[in-house]
């Protein structure tokens, strides 16, 4: 790792930034936002996506000649990026601006949720390699999920989600959890096969799902593995239990409803076809084969997260 004040400063910088938020709050952040990286960057291309898919365009075209490029906005927009410049043979160092309703991804690198301070703590930081993860011919960076995660996402309430915001989640959750059946499953771990019953299957890099932080306490970013964890049935009371305990400690006492497997190759198999859930974003489908590319990208992490 290396600190940003100890480099040379980046020569060539672009900010991509989500299009389709309000013309207010859209005005607002670019005002808490663009005059703090100008200072710092010197040369900043301003890229406004459109559409849906434009982000990743946008990182392809220009994401080669770039030394950073700074993404604002919530985890949909960070998977397009993700997905756009994890195939590119240079790739620029990334910082990531919380812009949207969870920002999941900045919670596990410990990034301030108020804009402006975490524009000015990121450009203090220092550049930190990160893993990230390849699900066949997509990317992502904090999560891949069945079952009962994926239903989750799509039983997610529009309204409620503009009402609530990051509330949506756990109601939706509530709701889906009443009708969730088991499926049956074949996982393979490197070289180790599981066969068995579930009702979600979730395989993690970062530690947060819906801005809550998950009891995985030895699941990290940057160490080359990815956490798969296999619910095999799920009430209110196992997942009162669940937030209460480290299920990755060695004497977990939800060995029976959960288990835990650590690896760097995955290839999981449904006894029939379910929708999966990439950081939020459900797209693909099962069987899938996963892998973990060690520290594939390079990221800013803020100042204090680094002081703590």
């Amino acid at each position: 790792m290396w600190r940003v004040d100890k480099v040379k400063q980046f020569k060539k910088a672009m900010l991509i930034y989500n299009g389709s938020a309000g013309q207010k709050d859209l005005e607002t952040t670019l005002r808490d936002t663009i005059p703090l990286l100008g200072q710092q960057l010197g040369n900043l291309l301003l890229l406004q996506t459109d559409e849906p898919g434009h982000a990743k365009e946008l990182c392809r075209q220009y994401g080669p000649d770039m030394d950073l490029a700074v993404i604002l906005g919530g985890d949909g927009t960070v998977h397009e990026c993700i997905n756009g410049l994890a195939g590119l043979g240079k790739r620029p160092v990334l910082a990531v601006l919380p812009g949207g309703t969870c920002n999941d991804f900045t919670r596990t690198l410990e990034t301030p949720q108020n804009l402006r301070r975490a524009a000015m703590e990121l450009l203090e930081g220092e550049v930190v390699p990160v893993d990230a993860m390849r699900a066949d011919n997509s990317y992502f960076m904090n999560f891949w999920g069945v079952g009962l995660v994926t239903e989750t996402s799509n039983n997610i309430n529009e309204a409620e989600k503009a009402l609530f915001g990051k509330m949506s989640y756990f109601l939706s959750a509530i709701r889906t959890i009443k009708q969730m059946k088991p499926f049956r499953f074949k996982v393979t771990v490197d070289n180790e096969n599981i066969t068995d019953e579930a009702v979600a299957l979730l395989l993690v890099n970062g530690r947060f799902i819906g801005t809550r932080e998950l009891p995985f306490q030895n699941v990290h970013i940057d160490d080359g593995y990815a956490d798969l964890f296999i619910i095999k049935n799920t009430n209110f009371a196992l997942l009162r239990e669940i937030l209460a305990h480290d299920i990755t400690a060695t004497e977990n006492p939800l060995t029976q409803e959960i288990l835990h497997f650590r690896g760097r190759e995955f290839v999981i198999e449904t006894d029939s076809e379910l929708d999966a859930d990439t950081d939020g974003e459900v797209y693909s489908k099962t069987p899938a084969h996963i892998t973990v590319l060690k520290h594939h990208f390079d990221m800013l992490k803020p100042r204090l997260a680094i002081l703590t």
